[in-house]
């Protein structure tokens, strides 16, 4: 039947994402209202309910909310810290303490409250610490120190919160499944999305002689796809390899082809310049100069170069030039500064 929640307890929701992997609490959320919750409405320990299999043989834990089950529900396998749990849902129950406190995962998730709890179901237990927090006069469930790949879903009631963390220990490779699936379908034939996965893969240092081969399909016969982005990826992906000579041997038809701009040649010399290699980055400053003589990107480019090489007077001089065709007010005060730090002989690197 469908009637307002028993006790004005709200149904409530809560989702996080971590990557691919959907997480999401469904609960009642009673309020404090003026009650003592902690060792007095909320027993600490396990409770005679003394209905169905509550029992003085067989104690129930917290409900962890109020009305129906608490539930919980994975959509991809995770770690409850640090101990695996299989994707699915779950009945969301907890044992609580004046400080440790324990959360129980039950397989059984349908159920009315605590009432019907059994041990013999419990997919996993960890044990946590709670914590003292500001008051929260509703019940609810939140997720904090969120990254891509964790966690840490907190229940907030009263002035207390009981942490626990989850993460997904195969994260990344979810993504790399999904863009295999992507690519079976009219995604795989654009080379833009070709490069941005790849470069996921030479960014994350995981799964990179597949990513090559995606990016090989695009540059290799027939196709002979001969763009900047492509050959900046293969780069990318060689370097991540630890191929050194191979990247920098792509890289360098990459900043000869047609469509490189002033910008992206400059960015890659100033790659090299952080990869402790400056001697390597000027000759790549250079053919952007050759190509775009009159642009403050090459000007400024060669002036990092000079620069990184410590060579302040003509880093200087290609400063000057370059603070002369720019007409950005806010590029051309960063030329100014970087112009100062020449002048005292600092470098702009």
């Amino acid at each position: 039947m469908t009637l307002p929640p028993s006790g004005n307890n709200q149904k409530s929701e809560v989702t996080q994402y971590l990557g691919l992997a959907k997480i999401t609490i469904i609960y009642s959320s009673p309020d404090v209202g003026g009650r003592e919750i902690w060792g007095k409405l909320v027993p600490y320990g396990l409770s005679n309910l003394g209905f169905l299999k509550s029992t003085e043989q067989n104690p129930s834990p917290w409900r962890a909310g109020a009305n129906e089950n608490t539930i919980i529900t994975f959509s991809h396998d995770v770690q409850v810290e640090g101990k695996p749990l299989k994707a699915g849902t779950y009945g969301l129950h907890m044992i609580p303490g004046e400080t440790d406190w324990t959360i129980i995962f039950s397989n059984s998730s349908g159920a009315w409250g605590s009432f019907s709890y059994v041990p013999e179901e419990d997919a996993l237990r960890v044990t946590v610490k709670s914590a003292p927090c500001e008051h929260n006069e509703f019940l609810t469930y939140e997720f904090t120190d969120r990254l891509q790949n964790s966690a840490t879903a907190r229940l907030k009631w009263e002035k207390l919160s009981v942490p626990f963390k989850i993460s997904v220990p195969n994260g990344d490779d979810l993504y790399i499944k999904k863009l295999r699936e992507e690519f079976t379908s009219q995604k795989g034939f654009a080379w833009q999305n070709i490069v941005a996965a790849a470069n996921f893969c030479a960014t994350k240092k995981i799964n990179l002689d597949e990513a090559m081969s995606w990016l090989n399909a695009f540059t290799n016969p027939p196709r002979n796809v001969k763009y900047f982005p492509l050959y900046n990826s293969k780069g990318n992906v060689f370097t991540a390899m630890g191929k050194k000579d191979e990247a920098d041997a792509i890289m360098k038809e990459a900043i000869n082809l047609p469509d490189a701009t002033a910008g992206q040649i400059a960015n890659y010399g100033r790659t090299l310049i952080t990869q402790q290699r400056a001697k390597d980055a000027l000759p790549v400053f250079e053919v952007g100069f050759k190509r775009f003589p009159t642009t403050s990107v090459a000007l400024m480019g060669m002036a990092r170069g000079y620069s990184a090489n410590s060579d302040s007077k003509k880093a200087l001089k290609f400063a000057q030039d370059a603070l002369k065709v720019e007409t950005d007010p806010a590029a051309k005060t960063a030329i100014e500064g970087m112009i100062k730090k020449l002048e005292k002989g600092e470098s702009i690197n």
